[in-house]
């Protein structure tokens, strides 16, 4: 089966395959700069005025949950834009959610293994943020292995 440079196929079970990954895709990254957005936003993020630039010892929150610091909303931002720029093609959106989704996994290592309250904890993770790397690191690999079964195989000419 051929895609077109857009990857939009003919209208088969692969076609409508890549354009729900390629959406689940922009979807997962316009919330990724939505929150980097959110994180900078007083009210929404609770003790603001805590914020630091890394580490643990910011204790600002978003919507009075997840740790966050501004290198923390920065990467949100950044991960959404490379995020949008993906979703542009099915292979790409591809590997965005697995690569995406093994960084999550291993921050949901990273957040299990590392003392909350120690220097190491640069991003800042709690509890609320493992249990969401871990959640968000799945779906990621799950639609993207989905997603790699439909790849259209690229022939090898020697």
């Amino acid at each position: 089966m051929s895609y077109s440079a857009g990857d939009r196929g003919p209208d088969t079970q692969d076609a409508s395959t890549a354009k729900t990954v390629r959406t689940i895709t922009m979807v997962i990254a316009a919330v990724f700069v939505l929150v980097g957005i959110l994180g900078f936003i007083p009210g929404i993020t609770t003790n603001y005025d805590t914020m630091t630039f890394a580490g643990h010892e910011s204790n600002a929150k978003l919507l009075g949950i997840f740790e966050v610091s501004i290198l923390h909303n920065i990467v949100h931002l950044l991960f959404g834009v490379v995020g949008l720029w993906a979703a542009r093609t099915f292979r790409t959106s591809v590997i965005y959610l697995i690569a995406g989704g093994v960084i999550y996994l291993v921050l949901w290592l990273y957040g299990l293994v590392i003392d909350h309250d120690h220097d190491a904890n640069f991003i800042p993770v709690n509890d609320a943020d493992n249990w969401l790397h871990l959640v968000l690191g799945v779906v990621m690999v799950v639609v993207g292995a989905i997603g790699a079964r439909a790849l259209p195989r690229r022939s090898t000419r020697t």
